[in-house]
Protein backbone atom coordinates (compact mmCIF):
# COMPACT_ATOMS: atom_id res chain seq x y z
CA UNK A 1 0.00 0.00 0.00
CA UNK A 2 1.17 3.59 -0.48
CA UNK A 3 2.72 5.12 2.61
CA UNK A 4 2.77 8.89 2.92
CA UNK A 5 5.80 10.52 4.51
CA UNK A 6 5.26 14.03 3.18
CA UNK A 7 2.14 15.88 2.14
CA UNK A 8 2.71 15.36 -1.58
CA UNK A 9 3.68 11.66 -1.49
CA UNK A 10 1.48 8.61 -1.96
CA UNK A 11 -2.22 8.69 -1.14
CA UNK A 12 -1.79 10.87 1.92
CA UNK A 13 -3.44 8.42 4.31
CA UNK A 14 -0.58 7.38 6.55
CA UNK A 15 1.83 9.87 8.04
CA UNK A 16 4.80 9.58 10.35
CA UNK A 17 4.62 11.30 13.75
CA UNK A 18 6.68 14.47 13.81
CA UNK A 19 8.59 15.97 16.70
CA UNK A 20 7.64 14.21 19.92
CA UNK A 21 3.91 13.88 19.18
CA UNK A 22 2.40 10.45 19.90
CA UNK A 23 0.76 10.47 16.45
CA UNK A 24 0.60 12.83 13.48
CA UNK A 25 -1.31 16.01 14.31
CA UNK A 26 -3.83 17.67 12.00
CA UNK A 27 -6.39 20.49 12.03
CA UNK A 28 -10.19 20.39 11.92
CA UNK A 29 -11.45 23.85 11.01
CA UNK A 30 -15.08 24.77 11.70
CA UNK A 31 -14.57 28.32 10.37
CA UNK A 32 -16.23 29.67 13.50
CA UNK A 33 -17.67 33.19 13.57
CA UNK A 34 -17.47 34.97 16.90
CA UNK A 35 -19.76 37.67 18.25
CA UNK A 36 -18.74 41.00 16.73
CA UNK A 37 -16.93 39.26 13.85
CA UNK A 38 -17.95 38.52 10.24
CA UNK A 39 -17.73 35.50 7.99
CA UNK A 40 -14.96 37.33 6.15
CA UNK A 41 -13.01 37.51 9.42
CA UNK A 42 -13.55 33.78 9.99
CA UNK A 43 -12.41 32.85 6.48
CA UNK A 44 -9.31 35.02 6.81
CA UNK A 45 -8.53 33.17 10.04
CA UNK A 46 -8.88 29.87 8.14
CA UNK A 47 -6.29 31.01 5.62
CA UNK A 48 -3.95 32.10 8.41
CA UNK A 49 -4.54 28.78 10.17
CA UNK A 50 -3.79 26.73 7.05
CA UNK A 51 -0.56 28.66 6.56
CA UNK A 52 0.41 28.20 10.20
CA UNK A 53 -0.43 24.49 10.12
CA UNK A 54 1.64 24.00 6.99
CA UNK A 55 4.61 25.89 8.40
CA UNK A 56 4.49 24.04 11.74
CA UNK A 57 4.31 20.42 10.59
CA UNK A 58 0.61 19.61 10.90
CA UNK A 59 -0.37 16.93 8.39
CA UNK A 60 -3.87 17.92 7.23
CA UNK A 61 -6.32 20.79 7.35
CA UNK A 62 -9.94 19.66 7.03
CA UNK A 63 -13.10 21.76 6.80
CA UNK A 64 -16.47 20.47 8.02
CA UNK A 65 -19.84 20.99 6.30
CA UNK A 66 -22.49 22.70 8.43
CA UNK A 67 -25.66 24.56 7.49
CA UNK A 68 -27.98 27.18 9.01
CA UNK A 69 -25.60 27.90 11.89
CA UNK A 70 -24.67 31.61 12.21
CA UNK A 71 -21.50 30.77 14.15
CA UNK A 72 -20.12 28.32 11.57
CA UNK A 73 -19.19 29.63 8.11
CA UNK A 74 -18.31 26.30 6.50
CA UNK A 75 -21.44 25.56 4.49
CA UNK A 76 -19.40 25.13 1.27
CA UNK A 77 -16.28 23.05 2.00
CA UNK A 78 -15.21 22.74 -1.63
CA UNK A 79 -15.21 26.52 -2.10
CA UNK A 80 -13.20 27.06 1.08
CA UNK A 81 -10.73 24.30 0.19
CA UNK A 82 -10.10 25.84 -3.22
CA UNK A 83 -9.28 29.12 -1.48
CA UNK A 84 -6.96 27.39 0.99
CA UNK A 85 -5.25 25.54 -1.84
CA UNK A 86 -4.36 28.88 -3.41
CA UNK A 87 -2.61 29.95 -0.19
CA UNK A 88 -0.70 26.74 0.62
CA UNK A 89 1.70 24.42 -1.18
CA UNK A 90 2.27 21.26 0.90
CA UNK A 91 -0.32 20.56 3.58
CA UNK A 92 -3.11 18.12 2.76
CA UNK A 93 -6.55 19.71 2.47
CA UNK A 94 -9.87 17.96 2.77
CA UNK A 95 -13.42 17.68 3.99
CA UNK A 96 -14.16 16.57 7.50
CA UNK A 97 -16.60 16.07 6.03
CA UNK A 98 -18.89 16.49 3.10
CA UNK A 99 -22.33 15.18 4.09
CA UNK A 100 -22.98 12.90 1.15
CA UNK A 101 -26.78 12.57 1.54
CA UNK A 102 -27.05 16.33 0.97
CA UNK A 103 -25.54 16.10 -2.51
CA UNK A 104 -25.66 14.16 -5.77
CA UNK A 105 -22.57 11.88 -5.93
CA UNK A 106 -21.66 13.21 -9.38
CA UNK A 107 -21.50 16.77 -8.01
CA UNK A 108 -19.10 15.71 -5.24
CA UNK A 109 -16.94 13.77 -7.72
CA UNK A 110 -16.70 16.85 -9.94
CA UNK A 111 -15.98 19.23 -7.06
CA UNK A 112 -13.22 17.10 -5.62
CA UNK A 113 -11.86 16.25 -9.06
CA UNK A 114 -11.53 20.00 -9.54
CA UNK A 115 -9.82 20.38 -6.16
CA UNK A 116 -7.42 17.56 -7.04
CA UNK A 117 -6.56 19.38 -10.28
CA UNK A 118 -5.92 22.57 -8.32
CA UNK A 119 -3.80 20.89 -5.62
CA UNK A 120 -2.51 17.59 -7.05
CA UNK A 121 -1.83 14.92 -4.47
CA UNK A 122 -3.05 17.03 -1.54
CA UNK A 123 -6.81 16.48 -1.39
CA UNK A 124 -8.80 14.22 0.95
CA UNK A 125 -12.50 13.45 0.55
CA UNK A 126 -14.02 12.75 3.96
CA UNK A 127 -17.68 11.72 3.85
CA UNK A 128 -20.39 11.72 6.49
CA UNK A 129 -23.95 10.39 6.46
CA UNK A 130 -25.51 12.93 8.84
CA UNK A 131 -27.07 16.14 7.45
CA UNK A 132 -24.80 18.53 9.35
CA UNK A 133 -27.85 20.53 10.35
CA UNK A 134 -31.44 20.24 11.56
CA UNK A 135 -34.14 18.27 9.76
CA UNK A 136 -35.89 21.23 8.16
CA UNK A 137 -32.63 22.56 6.70
CA UNK A 138 -31.73 19.09 5.47
CA UNK A 139 -35.08 18.93 3.67
CA UNK A 140 -34.39 22.29 2.04
CA UNK A 141 -30.96 21.09 0.92
CA UNK A 142 -32.27 17.85 -0.54
CA UNK A 143 -35.59 19.18 -1.86
CA UNK A 144 -37.39 16.26 -0.21
CA UNK A 145 -39.13 15.45 3.05
CA UNK A 146 -37.88 11.86 2.97
CA UNK A 147 -34.92 12.53 5.21
CA UNK A 148 -34.40 8.94 6.29
CA UNK A 149 -33.52 7.86 2.78
CA UNK A 150 -30.20 9.73 2.72
CA UNK A 151 -28.73 7.91 5.69
CA UNK A 152 -30.24 4.54 4.77
CA UNK A 153 -28.93 4.77 1.21
CA UNK A 154 -25.45 5.90 2.24
CA UNK A 155 -23.63 2.68 1.14
CA UNK A 156 -25.26 2.91 -2.29
CA UNK A 157 -24.46 6.61 -2.59
CA UNK A 158 -20.87 5.89 -1.59
CA UNK A 159 -20.57 3.14 -4.20
CA UNK A 160 -21.92 5.48 -6.86
CA UNK A 161 -19.52 8.26 -5.88
CA UNK A 162 -16.58 5.86 -5.98
CA UNK A 163 -17.59 4.72 -9.46
CA UNK A 164 -17.64 8.34 -10.63
CA UNK A 165 -14.24 9.02 -9.06
CA UNK A 166 -12.74 5.96 -10.76
CA UNK A 167 -14.82 6.29 -13.95
CA UNK A 168 -15.56 2.56 -13.95
CA UNK A 169 -19.30 2.02 -14.22
CA UNK A 170 -19.82 -1.34 -15.97
CA UNK A 171 -21.14 -1.56 -19.51
CA UNK A 172 -24.91 -1.36 -19.55
CA UNK A 173 -25.13 0.75 -16.40
CA UNK A 174 -27.32 3.85 -16.84
CA UNK A 175 -24.32 6.02 -15.90
CA UNK A 176 -21.74 4.20 -17.99
CA UNK A 177 -21.52 7.10 -20.46
CA UNK A 178 -21.47 9.80 -17.77
CA UNK A 179 -18.09 11.01 -16.59
CA UNK A 180 -16.98 13.20 -13.70
CA UNK A 181 -14.70 15.90 -15.10
CA UNK A 182 -11.97 16.58 -14.12
CA UNK A 183 -11.38 12.86 -13.79
CA UNK A 184 -9.93 9.67 -15.30
CA UNK A 185 -11.95 9.94 -18.53
CA UNK A 186 -9.62 12.71 -19.68
CA UNK A 187 -6.79 10.20 -19.85
CA UNK A 188 -8.72 8.10 -22.39
CA UNK A 189 -9.38 11.04 -24.69
CA UNK A 190 -7.00 11.62 -27.63
CA UNK A 191 -3.82 13.14 -26.24
CA UNK A 192 -5.03 12.60 -22.68
CA UNK A 193 -2.66 12.15 -19.74
CA UNK A 194 -3.71 10.26 -16.61
CA UNK A 195 -3.36 12.15 -13.33
CA UNK A 196 -1.36 10.06 -10.86
CA UNK A 197 -3.72 10.99 -8.02
CA UNK A 198 -7.35 10.80 -7.06
CA UNK A 199 -8.71 12.02 -3.72
CA UNK A 200 -8.64 9.22 -1.13
CA UNK A 201 -12.06 8.58 0.40
CA UNK A 202 -12.44 8.59 4.18
CA UNK A 203 -15.56 7.67 6.12
CA UNK A 204 -16.51 9.84 9.08
CA UNK A 205 -18.69 8.80 11.97
CA UNK A 206 -19.88 9.34 15.53
CA UNK A 207 -21.32 5.84 16.06
CA UNK A 208 -20.84 2.31 14.80
CA UNK A 209 -22.46 2.46 11.34
CA UNK A 210 -19.66 4.17 9.44
CA UNK A 211 -17.04 2.42 11.59
CA UNK A 212 -18.24 -0.97 10.39
CA UNK A 213 -18.69 0.19 6.80
CA UNK A 214 -15.19 1.70 6.67
CA UNK A 215 -13.76 -1.52 8.05
CA UNK A 216 -15.60 -3.77 5.61
CA UNK A 217 -14.53 -1.58 2.67
CA UNK A 218 -10.94 -1.23 3.87
CA UNK A 219 -11.12 2.57 4.03
CA UNK A 220 -9.55 4.99 6.52
CA UNK A 221 -11.91 6.05 9.29
CA UNK A 222 -12.27 9.36 11.13
CA UNK A 223 -14.23 9.37 14.38
CA UNK A 224 -15.83 12.46 15.95
CA UNK A 225 -14.46 12.06 19.47
CA UNK A 226 -14.88 15.81 19.98
CA UNK A 227 -18.66 15.47 20.28
CA UNK A 228 -19.23 11.74 20.78
CA UNK A 229 -16.52 10.73 23.24
CA UNK A 230 -18.59 8.00 24.87
CA UNK A 231 -18.68 6.11 21.56
CA UNK A 232 -15.01 6.46 20.65
CA UNK A 233 -13.58 3.20 21.96
CA UNK A 234 -16.53 1.00 20.85
CA UNK A 235 -16.45 2.53 17.35
CA UNK A 236 -12.69 2.14 16.98
CA UNK A 237 -12.90 -1.47 18.19
CA UNK A 238 -15.68 -2.16 15.69
CA UNK A 239 -13.69 -0.58 12.87
CA UNK A 240 -10.59 -2.62 13.64
CA UNK A 241 -12.56 -5.85 14.08
CA UNK A 242 -14.46 -5.29 10.82
CA UNK A 243 -11.42 -4.26 8.79
CA UNK A 244 -10.66 -6.11 5.58
CA UNK A 245 -7.50 -5.28 3.61
CA UNK A 246 -8.18 -3.42 0.37
CA UNK A 247 -6.37 -1.77 -2.51
CA UNK A 248 -6.36 1.37 -0.33
CA UNK A 249 -5.12 0.00 3.00
CA UNK A 250 -3.62 -3.26 4.19
CA UNK A 251 -4.22 -2.35 7.86
CA UNK A 252 -6.73 -0.11 9.70
CA UNK A 253 -6.05 3.61 9.93
CA UNK A 254 -8.12 5.54 12.46
CA UNK A 255 -8.08 9.29 12.96
CA UNK A 256 -9.99 10.94 15.79
CA UNK A 257 -11.23 14.50 16.03
CA UNK A 258 -10.25 16.08 19.35
CA UNK A 259 -11.43 19.33 20.91
CA UNK A 260 -8.26 20.92 22.29
CA UNK A 261 -7.42 24.47 23.27
CA UNK A 262 -4.04 25.62 24.59
CA UNK A 263 -3.46 29.08 26.05
CA UNK A 264 -0.53 30.79 27.71
CA UNK A 265 -2.40 30.92 31.03
CA UNK A 266 -4.62 28.11 32.34
CA UNK A 267 -7.42 30.41 33.49
CA UNK A 268 -7.74 31.86 29.99
CA UNK A 269 -8.40 28.39 28.60
CA UNK A 270 -11.19 27.92 31.14
CA UNK A 271 -12.76 31.24 30.09
CA UNK A 272 -12.61 30.33 26.41
CA UNK A 273 -14.06 26.83 26.68
CA UNK A 274 -16.86 28.07 28.93
CA UNK A 275 -17.90 30.46 26.16
CA UNK A 276 -17.69 27.67 23.59
CA UNK A 277 -19.87 25.49 25.83
CA UNK A 278 -22.46 28.28 26.07
CA UNK A 279 -22.50 28.39 22.29
CA UNK A 280 -23.19 24.63 22.23
CA UNK A 281 -26.01 25.02 24.77
CA UNK A 282 -27.68 27.54 22.50
CA UNK A 283 -27.25 25.27 19.50
CA UNK A 284 -28.63 22.22 21.32
CA UNK A 285 -31.68 24.19 22.50
CA UNK A 286 -32.57 25.48 19.03
CA UNK A 287 -31.01 28.94 19.43
CA UNK A 288 -27.85 28.81 17.29
CA UNK A 289 -25.90 32.02 17.10
CA UNK A 290 -22.44 33.54 16.90
CA UNK A 291 -19.81 32.22 19.30
CA UNK A 292 -20.09 34.36 22.44
CA UNK A 293 -17.15 36.17 23.98
CA UNK A 294 -15.73 34.96 27.30
CA UNK A 295 -17.16 38.14 28.83
CA UNK A 296 -20.65 37.22 27.58
CA UNK A 297 -20.27 33.76 29.08
CA UNK A 298 -19.07 35.21 32.39
CA UNK A 299 -22.17 37.40 32.56
CA UNK A 300 -24.56 34.60 31.60
CA UNK A 301 -26.71 33.20 34.43
CA UNK A 302 -26.40 29.47 33.88
CA UNK A 303 -29.24 27.28 35.07
CA UNK A 304 -28.40 24.15 37.02
CA UNK A 305 -29.01 22.06 33.90
CA UNK A 306 -26.77 24.35 31.89
CA UNK A 307 -24.01 24.13 34.50
CA UNK A 308 -24.23 20.34 34.34
CA UNK A 309 -23.96 20.49 30.57
CA UNK A 310 -20.90 22.76 30.73
CA UNK A 311 -19.19 20.38 33.15
CA UNK A 312 -20.01 17.34 31.01
CA UNK A 313 -19.12 18.99 27.70
CA UNK A 314 -15.83 20.47 28.86
CA UNK A 315 -14.74 17.19 30.44
CA UNK A 316 -14.06 16.08 26.85
CA UNK A 317 -12.27 19.29 25.86
CA UNK A 318 -8.53 19.07 26.45
CA UNK A 319 -7.65 22.56 27.60
CA UNK A 320 -5.16 24.50 29.64
CA UNK A 321 -1.53 25.40 29.15
CA UNK A 322 0.48 23.78 26.39
CA UNK A 323 1.92 21.25 28.83
CA UNK A 324 -1.55 20.35 30.10
CA UNK A 325 -2.88 19.92 26.57
CA UNK A 326 0.12 17.81 25.66
CA UNK A 327 -0.51 15.52 28.63
CA UNK A 328 -4.16 15.18 27.65
CA UNK A 329 -3.35 14.38 24.03
CA UNK A 330 -0.69 11.87 25.03
CA UNK A 331 -3.15 10.09 27.31
CA UNK A 332 -5.90 10.09 24.66
CA UNK A 333 -3.57 8.68 22.02
CA UNK A 334 -2.51 5.93 24.43
CA UNK A 335 -6.10 5.04 25.41
CA UNK A 336 -7.46 4.95 21.87
CA UNK A 337 -4.48 3.82 19.82
CA UNK A 338 -5.47 6.46 17.26
CA UNK A 339 -3.20 6.67 14.23
CA UNK A 340 -3.73 10.44 13.95
CA UNK A 341 -5.12 13.24 16.12
CA UNK A 342 -7.09 16.01 14.40
CA UNK A 343 -7.41 19.00 16.68
CA UNK A 344 -10.25 21.49 16.65
CA UNK A 345 -9.75 24.61 18.77
CA UNK A 346 -13.11 26.19 19.52
CA UNK A 347 -12.90 29.77 20.74
CA UNK A 348 -14.52 33.13 20.06
CA UNK A 349 -11.34 34.74 18.78
CA UNK A 350 -9.39 33.73 15.72
CA UNK A 351 -6.25 34.95 17.44
CA UNK A 352 -6.85 32.55 20.35
CA UNK A 353 -7.37 29.65 17.96
CA UNK A 354 -4.17 30.40 16.04
CA UNK A 355 -2.20 30.74 19.26
CA UNK A 356 -3.48 27.36 20.44
CA UNK A 357 -2.15 25.53 17.39
CA UNK A 358 1.15 27.36 17.71
CA UNK A 359 1.49 26.38 21.38
CA UNK A 360 0.72 22.73 20.62
CA UNK A 361 3.30 22.73 17.83
CA UNK A 362 5.86 24.21 20.20
CA UNK A 363 5.24 21.76 23.03
CA UNK A 364 5.68 18.83 20.63
CA UNK A 365 8.65 20.43 18.91
CA UNK A 366 7.01 20.13 15.51
CA UNK A 367 9.41 21.25 12.80
CA UNK A 368 9.22 24.76 11.42
CA UNK A 369 9.29 25.11 7.65
CA UNK A 370 12.45 26.77 6.35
Amino acid sequence: MPVDMDANDGDGIRAEPRGTAPAPLSVLDLVTVGSGRTATDALRTSVALAKLAESRGYHRHWVAEHHSMPGVASSSPAVILAHLAAHTTRIRLGSGGVMLPNHAPLVIAEQFGTLEALAPGRVDLGLGRAPGTDGATAAALRRTDRLGEGADDFPQQLAELTRFLDDDFPDGHPYARIHAVPGPVQATSPGGVQSPHRPPVWLLGSSGFSARLAGVLGLPFAFAHHFSAQNTLPALDLYRESFRPSAVLDAPYALIGVSALATDVEEEARRQVRAAALNMIRLRTGRPGLVPTPEEAAAHRFTEAERDFVTSWNSNVIHGTADQVRAGLDDLAKRTGADELMLTANAHSGEVRLRSYELVADTYDLPKAP
